[in-house]
């Protein structure tokens, strides 16, 4: 019960970044691997606005001493900022070349994020506050923290809220006409680049999201700390069925709880818990190449 539980809190914060891989894919047709970085910067915005420790403190990057949940809003801006300038920079120039530049793209972005993190907030680990303080819980054997409580709340909240939004609005309307067919979107007078701005800034605040909940629950942040799990969003993304965002939240869940499983019963699982992701991956593309709960593109269409 107790790796359960912790595989469930593990697949939560890799369904929120999921569900932001899918979301950009199933509009704009890019694999952002930009959001590890966007992950990084959303960790970092909510913990130095709070108040980090004076020797994390330098002169571009000064604490704010936000209340709590005030931080958390001022990560969730960084990442959306930091989202917006990534797509104006790295992928607006590029809009209809070629899959393999827009893969190229992302991967060079990146990288530049996460060495404009080193710069900004130096190479070492910064501890990071946990965004829930009080007793634990024993339920059925598995003892959980309200931080854990946390993250599973606000994984399936913020998702179902953006499912919500993508399936009851205009905005998400003009979305889903978009992915369906981008040319006669256009005709009808849907405004293609806002929505695509609107859809990089929404996947950016789930990102940031994501971060900020995996520095809380594993207690310390660093520059490089969205790249492992921005590739594991990625198979999630892709185990779920990209293009559905309740699928690509599962597809994180059921990823949480293998690697979670795996590492405590496997003979020295805990060195490979990342390498099941990927094998995890491949055995889904042999048996169900659109993911479980995706659809093969002719009938999608």
């Amino acid at each position: 019960m107790q790796y359960l539980a912790n595989g469930i809190v593990l697949g939560s914060i890799y369904g929120l970044i999921s569900v932001a891989y899918t979301l950009i894919y199933g509009v704009a047709g890019i694999v952002n691997f930009a959001f590890g970085g966007i992950f990084m910067f959303g960790a970092y915005g909510a913990l130095y606005a709070l108040s980090p420790p004076k020797s994390q403190v330098t002169r571009f990057a000064t604490s704010l001493g936000l209340p709590l949940w005030w931080a958390v809003l001022v990560g969730l801006a960084t990442g959306a900022v930091v989202g917006f300038i990534a797509e104006r920079v790295a992928y607006r120039p590029l809009r209809g070349r070629s899959t393999l530049t827009l893969l190229i793209a992302s991967l060079a972005a990146l990288i530049m994020l996460q060495a404009l993190g080193q710069f900004i907030f130096g190479a070492g680990e910064t501890p990071y506050p946990s965004l829930a303080q009080g007793k634990t819980i024993n339920l059925a054997g598995a003892v959980i923290s309200q931080t854990d409580i946390l993250v599973i709340i606000i994984g399936f909240v913020a998702t179902g809220l953006l499912w919500t939004i993508v399936r009851r609005t205009p905005w998400g309307r003009a979305m889903r006409a978009i992915a369906q067919d981008s040319d006669t979107a256009k005709l009808m007078g849907i405004n293609i680049e806002s929505v695509i701005i609107g859809v990089f800034v929404a996947g950016s605040i789930m990102a940031a999201l994501s971060g900020i909940l995996y520095g809380s629950l594993f207690g310390s942040a660093s520059p490089t700390m969205g790249y492992t799990p921005g590739l594991e969003g990625l198979v999630a993304a892709v185990l779920g069925g990209i293009g559905n965002l309740p699928g690509a939240f599962i597809g994180g869940l059921f990823l949480g709880l293998t690697e979670t499983l795996a590492a405590a019963y496997l003979p020295n699982g805990l060195a490979y818990q990342d390498v099941v992701a990927f094998i995890v991956l491949v055995l889904i593309l042999w048996v169900r190449p659109q993911g479980l709960l995706g659809l093969r593109v002719r009938e999608r269409a």
